[in-house]
């Protein structure tokens, strides 16, 4: 089964002023909690704002999402599946 993409909001009070060291750990738990699921979940990336996080994962589906989410303690506000992807490129016939 492929890896579909998809994008949970996580919640996460004061996410944005966190120390560098801070963010090292809970990419270091989350990390250690994707080693425990196995390969039917991936991180890609995250962007954090103020009180939140955007992360992109590959996953099977939804419910290993949420059970990373629950073994980790980070929160999964809200996991929306990615359909298709747009860029300035896309506008061109070839792209």
């Amino acid at each position: 089964m492929a890896l579909r993409k998809y994008i949970i909001e996580r919640d996460i009070p004061a996410v944005g002023s966190f120390e560098r060291e801070q963010l090292r750990g809970a990419a270091a738990k989350s990390n250690s909690v994707l080693t425990q699921l196995g390969p039917d979940i991936q991180w890609v990336e995250s962007y954090v704002a103020a009180d939140k996080t955007f992360c992109v994962y590959l996953a099977k589906d939804e419910d290993i999402i949420r059970k990373h989410a629950e073994i980790s303690g980070f929160p999964a506000t809200k996991i929306t599946e990615v359909r298709k992807m747009i860029d300035p490129t896309t506008e061109h016939p070839n792209s």
